[in-house]
């Protein structure tokens, strides 16, 4: 697979700044909660294929947000990320393959010491040079995956039936990369 108009070869870096790591999880199986990690570095080690090319990623779970200090506190302790024991998520990819109009990156997801390989189904959205000479490139990706996979099963049945927080997690990803500075 060849490489997209302007990207060039070499180490890109996460502009986290500009860029998103999201889900959404359902709850009470009557709505959707959303939030994101807002602390996450990454690489993108450009080859001279898509082949030939390599993320790496890492997400500093005390970094969750949900917009509940009660829920993020929750999230964030032994029920489920346990940030004290597991400070990170990584992702390392093994590779990519065309996907239509689009592309898979298939990996390694770790999340609270497990590792499972999972599909990103990725777009490319693109090149360009902001005003202060960096030039940018975004992606857009989305994976759903199943939290007791990563050993993430807290939870509490309702009275109704079905259960507070469902399995499934989408996960969005709006991410900026830095080119490397020109030689």
């Amino acid at each position: 697979m060849t490489l997209p108009a302007n990207v060039t070869t070499g180490t890109w870096t996460l502009d986290n700044s500009h860029s998103e790591i999201a889900f959404t999880v359902r709850h009470a199986g009557i709505s959707k909660v959303r939030g994101q990690f807002k602390d996450a570095s990454a690489t993108l080690e450009v080859g001279e294929t898509l082949t030939d090319s390599k993320v790496t990623a890492t997400i500093q779970t005390a970094s969750f947000d949900s917009g509940d200090a009660n829920r993020d506190a929750h999230v964030k302790g032994e029920d489920f990320f346990d940030v004290e024991k597991f400070p990170e998520i990584t992702f390392v990819s093994r590779h990519v393959k065309a996907n239509g109009d689009g592309f898979d990156l298939v990996g390694d997801l770790t999340i609270k010491g497990v590792t499972k390989e999972v599909a990103i189904e990725t777009e490319f959205n693109g090149v360009a040079v902001d005003p202060f000479g960096n030039t940018r490139a975004g992606v857009s990706g989305e994976t759903t995956i199943s939290r007791k996979d990563f050993g993430l099963t807290w939870n509490a049945v309702l009275e109704a039936g079905g259960v507070l927080v469902s399995d499934k997690v989408a996960i969005n990803l709006e991410l900026a990369f830095i080119a490397p500075a020109a030689a």
